[in-house]
């Protein structure tokens, strides 16, 4: 494996960071991009811990910029082969669907579904020409059951759900194999430093406010029982050495009951679960309203 290639997006922090690590100890060249490369610094002390540093080269890359992508593109015209594409740049956005404008979606989309396209696009002549390689996309449990509150982050791991079924199969014939890892709630800054929230919901004047803080709540509930990242980085790793051949691969506490539970019980019976969860009730008017004293 030594002279194989992994590009991994997003690799300052979080999956993209330990996965970076699991790739390096398995001798892979590991081109590791993020945004601002001054943020490698975790990254490059955690390697030299581990004695893979020399396996690790930090390249910037904004996914959500043609400029960057084609800079990016020349990097890989002088490796001239990727064996692994890790698409793990993202972040959540938050926010009702009535008071999230459509540049606050389109931002999201931009980084989590048209970045993947962009940088998928850039190494898949490399692959094609050697006949193989792994293409694995970061998705989310989101990707599979919306949650209110989150339709723009929702909205776009469904976007990417839907990709990249089309890309496993378009692909499949050249000897490439696409997966999709579905993470539930993990310990990375996803939640805390990488979401955004638009700022209407978090006014008291919003008339979802109540509903926002009891979701905010229930986040803040649940850290204690947030998954170790590691876990994720451990699935990054069966794959690069083809333990887990498998499409879809959902990860995480609660996580394949979740989905089972969406796949066998009626959406209204659904709804009322997630609703009670957050302690809200349907009026009598229609009107969503706190369930219990604020």
């Amino acid at each position: 494996m030594s002279h194989k290639i992994a590009v991994v997006t997003g690799s300052n922090s979080g999956f993209g960071l330990l996965s970076s690590l699991e790739l390096a100890q398995l001798g892979f060249k590991v081109i590791a991009t993020m945004r601002d490369p001054d943020k490698g610094e975790e990254l490059l002390l955690q390697a030299k811990k581990l004695g893979v540093e020399k396996s690790i080269e930090i390249q910037p890359l904004d996914v959500t910029s043609e400029v960057s992508i084609r800079a990016f593109s020349s990097r890989l015209i002088e490796i001239s082969r990727v064996d692994i594409l890790l698409n793990n740049a993202g972040f959540a956005s938050g926010g009702f669907a009535e008071e999230v404008t459509i540049d606050e979606y389109r931002d999201q989309f931009e980084t989590n579904v048209f970045g993947v396209m962009r940088i998928t696009q850039v190494v898949l002549p490399y692959m094609r020409k050697q006949g193989e390689g792994k293409i694995i996309n970061m998705s989310s449990i989101s990707g599979r059951i919306g949650f209110p509150g989150l339709s723009p982050y929702v909205s776009s791991k469904h976007a990417l759900e839907g990709y990249t079924e089309s890309l496993r199969l378009e692909l499949k014939p050249f000897g490439i194999a696409v997966h999709l890892i579905e993470p539930g709630s993990y310990q990375t800054n996803i939640w805390t430093s990488g979401k955004k929230v638009t700022p209407r919901s978090m006014q008291k004047c919003s008339p979802y406010y109540s509903y926002m803080k009891a979701i905010n709540s229930e986040i803040q509930a649940s850290e204690d029982t947030l998954g170790d990242p590691r876990e994720i980085a451990s699935i990054v790793r069966e794959i690069a050495l083809n333990k887990k051949k498998g499409f879809r691969i959902p990860v995480g506490k609660g996580v394949r009951l979740t989905l089972l539970l969406k796949t066998i019980l009626p959406w209204s019976i659904l709804e009322n679960i997630i609703l009670k969860k957050l302690g809200m009730k349907k009026s009598k008017e229609g009107r969503n309203s706190m369930s219990k004293a604020e």
